[in-house]
């Protein structure tokens, strides 16, 4: 039996001891400012590739994300050892091996890679500055180059430092047809002497933000998957549907402007055109997808509404990259909407795409008794996806589920769950090509099969499933397989430790647990999110089906119950009395419906048309959950502005939506709300480091909090509102574009004011038709996009600049020449400043840099930035108030140890991990000046700094002591 050892120091050394008065009034004088900044945050980063074997199996490296380290492990026949630990960057998500002595570690949320020298003392030697929230990387061509995949955008793409490197530069946010996939290519032999190393080539891809990639057996060509890569949807807007639930009928589209006569429309919505109860449903927007067989934009129905959409999708979801000459040489269609992660078939050169296809054309929630339709327990098929020869094969690994079946209704098999694998991550292929292993992230499984069966789609999963591996834990990310041992090693990441499972009995013989900074709520209630076995009856579906790794996945679903009844709306609303909506409507047309459905516009009704999956990050101090803030009413009670009582109202989506034969208990939804409200936004990507704005950014700003008011009319202390009126920007509050209120903007649904924080991941969409709420004309037809979903509850509108010419903003409505935007420049402006949002943490957090005995004068700048910020005040709510923009610290490896530095802002100095005196800045940086002395320099968030830098598990014993 293979023993099992806690990671990190020994016991002895995480067992609670006594401080001393002196080191505790020491700690306390130097860090009163940021006293009640929480000591750990939250940002559950996904794995992609957590761990890896060196190529001589006698290592095992392993990311712990929560702790910012790559655990190294020596392997032998008696199991898994901790031989060192080595701090990274924030948030590690991969790991590869390049040599004997060599490994490249991911770090999301600092954009950076660590390269870890393996000589010596395991140590940071270099940290390559790469865009924004890197995910992965490999060693592939004839160079052994590396390959990193990051969305683009970032700080760095613009640093002057590799302004001469192809693919640098502006990000283009607002421009018509760019891809948003980025894979940074390094010459590790020759990384350069900028301040962040020198990329060949930035290679970007026509897809939306880059996630896996694999190397082809020859090493000539290197893969790359698009994460959220969409499935040809895309919302036709609110007047891109005739009224009146005919669908039957055609109506005209005015005002018809260039190119003319192709505003014919093919009818309304389909049905029922009221709820159970007999009231009226609101008018909405209608999700459409593209038939290529047709050429057609269709609905459920098959009705053409070409008419209604300017763009094409031309869904490219893998790409193939030469590995020397740095080209794309091909694309693949047809994989998946979410893509998860890839692998090569080492013999055959086939490879297989894991990933979850959305069936988010198939409207409602609930039983669809009076609906007629519902996704109950459908939300998207676990797939994975051969690609051979360019045939592109998925194959459901949840063939047996009968959908037609409900959860308690006659003929519904309670035990298919038992064979269901949900979201599959990573997989690992014998070296003989013939088995695949895949981690089945919600399902505590690992996948194998027989790659044969899987290619030619002869597998049962009924029978099959006898082959699966069980692991402990929970949240199987990663996958090593040691064939030389006949072990598999699997990361599970809801306890945050790597298994080991005996392949010879697929029995798991021990656990190497990591250590875990998280609080104990994280980990009991993360499971809530993605454990499909809890949350749906037949295994497949979870939280995270939509809501990928607790964010978006930038779809639209129209997830109204017909079978439900209207509610109250208990949110305070800002230009929402009767008077107020009937005198817009008689002065502008708009809606050209009744509000609601109903007309009352203090209700929810039950059916609400396409909604874009919202993130569930970031979610305290920003009031009810839901586009339109309907969770404020529902399953525990009625509040406007409590997010617990809120995200609690989610309980019931487990049966409407995931189809679960049974509720949750209380008790399950606290620890559920818990863990998910703990989990924070990354730092803005967008404004600049220093925290400063650009000039049309601070224009933009400077329009926002301005005293010309741009939706209402001139007067009266509440009939109109600048930006910041409405979406209100007050971080001393939490409030970041909205304070949890409500509003009437003339559509025909009140909606909750959305936050402003993740704009610039919705960037994408170019194109929109006639339409008489927009003052900008249509945009005729913009060809490939990269997203079929941008702006708004529905996101029908492409652009943010589009948005702000929407009648409720322009000078010439109900509001006159003294409300509303002037001119295209302001809403330019105010574009650029949204993008660039003020968010909970400054975007400093996360950054870090290297200092060798060789890079002194490229790297000396961004110390003293690094320095400058972790001076400079900041206000957060979540951080508790008035501090700082980061903590810094500091790691070097000194006899034969990595050490710790915190910089004490106070005094000017860093205090070391072992108690002994401060030492000044320049007498840190001089420690480089000695080969093997390199120093790392973090920022990290405001609080964590203690516990990152010299205090490890907060025992008030040093880690150096």
């Amino acid at each position: 039996m293979v023993g099992t050892q806690q990671v990190g120091a020994s016991r002895n050394r995480w067992r609670a001891r006594a401080v001393s008065l002196c080191a505790a009034v020491s700690l306390l004088a130097a860090f009163t400012a940021a006293a009640q900044s929480p000591s750990f945050l939250e940002f559950d980063s996904a794995h992609v590739r957590p761990m890896a074997l060196s190529a001589d199996g006698t290592k095992l490296f392993a990311v712990n994300t929560p702790d910012n380290r790559l655990e190294i492990f020596s392997v032998s026949s008696a199991g898994l050892t901790l031989a060192a630990e080595v701090p990274v960057g924030l948030e590690p998500v991969s790991v590869a091996v390049r040599s004997s002595t060599e490994v490249w570690v991911v770090n999301h949320l600092s954009d950076s890679i660590s390269v870890v020298s393996l000589s010596g003392t395991p140590r940071v030697v270099r940290t390559l500055l790469v865009g924004d929230e890197p995910r992965d990387v490999v060693f592939a061509g004839t160079n052994g180059y590396a390959f990193i995949t990051t969305a683009h955008r970032g700080q760095h793409r613009t640093d002057a430092s590799i302004a001469s490197v192809p693919g640098a530069g502006d990000a283009k946010l607002t421009t018509p047809s760019v891809g948003r996939a980025d894979v940074w290519v390094f010459n590790p032999a020759a990384l350069g002497t900028t301040l962040g190393g020198t990329p060949l080539r930035i290679v970007t891809l026509f897809g939306d933000t880059p996630r896996g990639l694999a190397v082809s057996p020859d090493k000539k060509t290197v893969y790359a998957a698009i994460a959220q890569s969409g499935n040809q949807t895309t919302t036709v807007n609110l007047e891109g549907v005739c009224n009146g639930f005919n669908t039957s009928g055609f109506c005209l589209v005015f005002p018809d402007t260039s190119p003319w006569g192709n505003n014919l429309i093919p009818g309304g919505l389909p049905g029922p055109s009221t709820n159970v109860e007999g009231k009226k449903a609101p008018e909405t927007g209608l999700i459409v997808k593209w038939n290529a067989s047709a050429g057609q934009w269709q609905d459920t129905l098959g009705r053409n509404f070409n008419n209604s959409v300017r763009l094409r999708l031309p869904d490219k979801d893998v790409f193939a990259i030469d590995a020397d000459s740095l080209t794309e040489k091909a694309f693949y269609t047809g994989v998946g909407t979410t893509i998860f992660n890839l692998a090569t078939n080492p013999k055959s050169g086939a490879l297989y795409a894991s990933n979850s296809d959305a069936n988010n054309p198939i409207r409602f929630e609930g039983p669809g008794v009076f609906g007629g339709s519902t996704v109950q327990g459908n939300l998207a098929k676990m797939r994975i996806t051969v690609i051979s020869g360019g045939t592109v094969s998925p194959r459901h690994l949840n063939k047996h589920i009968d959908y037609s079946k409900l959860a308690g209704k006659p003929g519904f098999d309670p035990t298919a769950k038992n064979h269901s694998l949900s979201t599959p991550t990573e997989m690992v292929v014998s070296q003989d090509g013939t088995k695949l292993y895949v981690a089945a992230f919600s399902s505590s499984k690992v996948g194998v099969f027989d790659t044969a069966a899987l290619e030619s789609n002869a597998f049962d999963p009924r029978t099959a499933s006898a082959n699966y591996i069980p692991v402990s834990g929970g949240g199987p990310s990663g996958l090593v397989l040691d064939e030389a041992r006949n072990r598999l090693y699997v990361m599970t990441r809801f306890d945050n430790a790597v298994k080991v499972i005996d392949l010879a009995t697929k029995g798991q013989v021990a656990s190497a647990p990591l250590y875990n900074p998280e609080p104990a709520s994280v980990v009991q209630g993360r499971p809530f999110l993605y454990d499909a076995t809890f949350s749906s009856a037949n295994g497949e579906a979870s939280c995270a089906s939509c809501h990928i790794f607790g964010d978006k996945d930038e779809l639209a679903w129209d997830l109204g119950n017909p079978d439900d009844v209207v509610t109250a709306n208990p949110i305070d609303k800002r230009l929402a009395s009767s008077l107020e909506i009937g005198l817009f409507r008689t002065f502008t047309g708009h809606p050209g419906s009744d509000v609601n459905g109903t007309g009352d516009q203090n209700t929810f009704h039950p059916m609400k048309g396409p909604m874009t999956t919202q993130t569930l990050r970031g979610m305290t101090h920003q009031g009810a959950m839901h586009w339109r803030g309907d969770r404020a009413n529902g399953f525990f009670g009625a509040d406007a502005y409590d997010e617990e009582l809120s995200f609690k109202n989610f309980i019931v989506a487990f049966g409407g939506l995931l189809g679960r034969a049974s509720l949750p208990t209380e008790a399950e939804m606290n620890k559920f709300t818990s863990f998910q409200l703990q989990v924070q936004l990354p730092p803005s990507p967008i404004r600049k480091l220093d925290n400063s704005l650009t000039s049309a950014q601070q224009a933009g700003k400077d329009f926002y909090f301005g005293s010309r008011r741009v939706d209402g009319i001139a007067i009266g202390a509440d009939n109109g509102f600048n930006c910041n009126g409405c979406h209100v920007i007050d971080a001393a509050q939490g409030f970041f574009g909205t304070d949890g209120k409500s509003s009437f903007e003339g559509i025909t649904q009140i909606v909750k004011i959305p936050h402003t924080r993740n704009m610039y991941t919705k960037v994408g969409m170019f194109g929109f038709p006639d339409n008489s709420f927009f003052t900008h004309p249509e945009s005729g037809q913009m060809g490939d996009q990269i997203r079929g979903f941008g702006f708004t509850n529905d996101g029908a509108v492409d652009t943010l600049f589009r948005f702000f010419s929407a009648v409720v903003f322009t000078n010439t409505s109900i509001g006159g020449p003294l409300v509303g935007f002037q001119s295209d420049t302001q809403r330019r402006n105010v574009e650029d400043f949204m993008l660039a949002s003020d968010t909970d943490l400054a975007p400093i957090v996360g950054q870090q840099i290297t200092l060798t005995n060789t890079n002194a004068s490229a790297v000396g700048a961004r110390i003293d930035l690094l320095i400058a910020r972790a001076r400079a005040p900041f206000v957060s709510k979540i951080l508790g108030g008035s501090t700082y923009e980061a903590d810094l610290v500091a790691k070097v490896a000194l006899a034969g140890r990595v050490k710790g530095y915190l910089y004490d802002r106070a005094a000017g100095t860093w205090k070391p991990d072992d108690g002994t005196v401060n030492i000044t800045t320049t007498a840190l940086r001089a420690l480089a000046n000695t080969a093997g002395q390199e120093v790392t320099f973090t920022a990290v968030p405001p609080g964590s700094g203690t516990r990152v830098a010299i205090d490890r598990n907060l025992d008030g014993r040093l880690d150096g002591q």
